[in-house]
């Protein structure tokens, strides 16, 4: 008897509970579900500017914590609180995490909403991510006008060199930067910023090709587009301005030349704040800038710009000065 209950013992020990008191066979294990985060940043809004404008390309990349096979997000888009867009994206292995990516083009105007959602599946936990906002604007500016789309223009314009004025305000400094970028884009020489000047940008329409990197700190005059370009001496544009060159019957002589002479203030003739290269041309400010080439053979800016690119000049400081 003894014998007995020992192997009986031994039985019990090797028998689920469950078994022994008559109920059914446990379940499989269920599979593991992973817990992640869920983040979405955007790409191609103007910067710290955070908006974009009404049919510009843009893009929002997501970023799962912890990545697993086979899983997929919905990305909502909502303007006003109205959903313009849904979409299913797959999320792929990418340096540890799971990413993944959209390129958006919205129409319209309004204030865009943006959230990733990931539902639960028997491998991952349900995930939200946090929301970000954006604004979306027409593409216009009026003069003087205080706006979203202003600062979208500035910020651009900033970012290929041009000189803009005060944030949000589509001042006189920021049409003069219109100005020299519709002269580098091709676009008709005026102050207008419209929807033609947003998609050149977005286009990345009116660069300043650098003609002679070598020289290092150096001034570039584009009597072709009209245009000066301020050169560091590593070779990067600093700041681009319109000019007013010579007339054909005057003039601004072509070359490589160097600044001799700098004179503050206005002189006889009317030159302001005048830096000279060749003879009796100068760079300096003038009350009358056409958008084409109309002086004595000066390169005459708008008055205010006409300070600081005498500040920026130094005696000695190269000058390029060509058609392209």
């Amino acid at each position: 008897m003894r014998r007995l209950a020992i192997a009986l013992a031994a039985v019990a020990a090797l028998v689920p509970a469950a078994v022994l008191a008559g109920g059914a066979t446990a379940a499989p294990a269920r599979a593991h579900v992973a817990a992640a985060k869920l983040t979405l940043t955007p790409s191609g809004v103007n910067g710290p500017v955070r908006a974009i404008v009404s049919d510009a390309a843009w893009r929002v990349n997501g970023v799962v914590s912890r990545y697993v096979p086979g899983q997929h997000v919905e990305l909502h888009v909502f303007r006003n609180g109205a959903r313009v867009v849904t979409r299913t994206l797959a999320i792929r292995h990418e340096g540890g995490h799971g990413v993944f990516a959209a390129r958006l083009r919205i129409g319209g105007i309004g204030h865009l909403t943006v959230r990733a959602i990931h539902a639960a599946t028997s491998r991952q936990a349900a995930m939200v991510s946090r929301a970000f906002s954006l604004w979306q604007v027409a593409p216009a500016v009026s003069p003087d006008g205080h706006s979203y789309a202003a600062r979208i223009l500035q910020y651009q314009l900033a970012k290929a060199h041009f000189v803009v004025g005060a944030p949000g305000v589509y001042d006189v400094q920021t049409q003069w930067a219109v100005m020299a970028f519709r002269k580098l884009a091709g676009l008709d020489r005026t102050f207008v910023a419209d929807a033609s000047v947003f998609q050149a940008l977005a286009a990345h329409a009116g660069t300043f090709a650098i003609r002679y990197p070598e020289n290092g700190r150096h001034i570039e005059a584009d009597l072709t587009h009209q245009v000066i370009a301020l050169i560091g001496a590593n070779g990067v544009i600093e700041r681009i301005y319109a000019i007013s060159s010579g007339k054909p019957s005057t003039p601004t002589a072509l070359g490589n030349f160097t600044f001799y002479m700098q004179q503050p203030g206005v002189n006889n003739v009317g030159m302001v704040n005048s830096s000279y290269f060749y003879l009796g041309d100068a760079i300096h400010g003038y009350p009358e800038v056409p958008a084409y080439a109309a002086s004595h053979g000066c390169l005459r800016v708008w008055i205010p710009d006409s300070l600081s690119i005498m500040q920026w000049v130094q005696i000695g400081t190269p000058i390029e000065v060509y058609y392209r």
